[in-house]
């Protein structure tokens, strides 16, 4: 199949007024954003999204990159939000010569159908993406994943691990607690305490997004610079400065919600997913491997990590944020090649 991508209506915008520079993102922050995607290369995106292989089955849209070397190792590589499958298209040629390469879009994101029924949660994503990689052929495999795709990639190895042969992850599941063990050390304390601080200040989409999905849809779904405002800022606010995400790669990435209008069905997984957390009565069952940036906030220490996972790989990054495969391609691919072997 090939993908192609739609301009949104950017005229007649009702920018807010009165303060403009706390409370959210800045207004002159979004008007420069705009700006620039007025003057987007669609044409260009398209071309360059079209180099790679895409497929849909039983509703999935995913690359499917094959290796020179038949005997190379599947890797499924899964995204987060408010990401998509581009965010894989700068580590997908540094992975290329090693791996047969999966990079799908999660049901209800990019091109992937939408849910029709309620129940499609990070657990029944997991099972979706094992019958994806059965159906390609591919009966072993290892998954790399940040935000909802370490989630995902947890449960896989939780439901499959005769087929999953190894998780490599740069986040730890928001819902992860690990079984029940010994006392908490001061710095898994402390660690708790930073996440709670990290949810009362920067917290509250998700509790939105988990309680009132579809109100917040209506706006975000009808108004292209209300969806660019909430996908951007959460680039701008979890990216290392550092290493910033650069703005085509926010507006691509923005255009593919914006052509496929699944800001809704994208956000209800923070909903369904409330049903099935990753509180874990034994340790995941299959090795692990951790990739730390910097930036990448909150995360807990690796003691409390290797209560839940067989840890048996971490990197601690100096730079790089929430979107490692974007901010910081060489390190991720790097770091996964070092742990797959």
């Amino acid at each position: 199949m090939r993908v192609s991508l739609s301009r949104p209506n950017l005229d007649n915008i009702r920018w807010p007024e009165g303060i403009d520079d706390d409370g959210g993102i800045r207004i002159d922050r979004v008007k420069q954003l705009v700006a620039r995607w007025r003057d987007f290369d669609f044409d260009k995106h398209e071309r360059e999204l079209n180099r790679f292989p895409h497929f849909i089955e039983r509703g999935l849209h995913f690359i499917d990159q094959r290796a020179h070397n038949a005997s190379a190792m599947p890797l499924l590589l899964l995204h987060g939000w408010p990401g998509s499958f581009i965010e894989f298209l700068r580590v997908a040629p540094l992975l290329a010569d090693r791996f047969h390469l999966v990079i799908p879009s999660l049901p209800g994101y990019g091109f992937s159908e939408k849910p029709r029924e309620r129940g499609m949660s990070s657990a029944r994503i997991a099972e979706r993406m094992l019958e994806l990689m059965q159906s390609l052929g591919y009966e072993r495999f290892g998954v790399q994943g940040g935000d909802w795709g370490a989630s995902i990639a947890t449960w896989m190895a939780i439901k499959s691990p005769q087929r999953v042969a190894a998780i490599h992850l740069n986040y730890v599941p928001g819902s992860y607690t690990p079984p029940p063990g010994p006392p908490l050390t001061e710095e898994e304390e402390q660690s708790l305490r930073d996440v709670a601080r990290w949810v009362d200040e920067s917290g509250a989409y998700g509790r939105v997004q988990r309680t009132r999905p579809l109100t917040l849809a209506y706006g975000l779904n009808d108004s292209p610079v209300a969806l660019l405002a909430w996908i951007a800022e959460k680039f701008d606010e979890w990216s290392d400065p550092q290493t910033r995400v650069d703005d085509d790669a926010i507006l691509l990435n923005t255009t593919i919600y914006w052509t496929t209008q699944t800001i809704y069905s994208s956000m209800r997984l923070y909903l369904e997913s409330v049903k099935t957390p990753l509180a874990l009565r034994e340790r995941v069952p299959v090795r692990a491997g951790f990739a730390r940036f910097a930036r990448e906030e909150p995360f807990p220490p690796r003691s409390w990590v290797e209560r839940g996972y067989d840890v048996q790989h971490w990197t601690e990054f100096p730079r790089g944020g929430h979107f490692a495969a974007l901010e910081q391609p060489n390190e991720l691919a790097n770091d996964a090649i070092a742990f797959f072997g």
